[in-house]
């Protein structure tokens, strides 16, 4: 995959201070090209079927607004907490704009834990973008497997 001007433009977005101000790319100083293609890659080895985790994601993040920010648990798997914050987040492929809502999700069988927004599936679903080592919304994708696996 080469940079595009779709990508050079995105990359600036993620900078910090653009649209947040830890940004989105962390400490990692690898092109965007470079970081995507890295997380297809370990996605690949893991054997992860990305859709499959975006719809159970997806499926998470709807059970969690129903329970009106409580805690609660589903399907005896997982211990989810959905909460807003106010404001919304432009996307910075610049092809959305998302409110500001989190899920934890805490698997009960290992105890492994994932906090994801849902800028972050959509970074995810649409971009392939689990975004840079050390920005706070990171996804790692070994994280992903262990939270989700059943």
């Amino acid at each position: 995959m080469k940079m595009t001007e779709d990508l050079k433009k995105a990359y600036e977005n993620m900078k910090t201070g653009v649209i947040t101000a830890g940004g989105f790319l962390g400490n990692d100083e690898r092109l965007l090209v470079d970081i995507i293609e890295s997380d297809e890659e370990k996605i690949r080895s893991l054997n992860i079927n990305l859709q499959d985790y975006i719809k159970k994601i997806r499926y998470l993040f709807e059970k969690g607004k129903e329970a009106f920010e409580e805690p609660v648990t589903i399907d005896n798997k997982w211990l989810i907490k959905v909460d807003e914050a106010r404001g919304h987040l432009p996307c910075p492929f610049e092809d959305g704009i998302f409110r500001k809502v989190n899920l934890r999700i805490k698997n009960l069988n290992n105890n492994e834990e994932l906090l994801i927004t849902e800028l972050s599936l959509h970074l995810i679903e649409k971009h392939h973008f689990f975004q840079g080592k050390g920005s706070p919304f990171r996804v790692e994708p070994e994280k992903l497997k262990k939270v989700l696996e059943e």
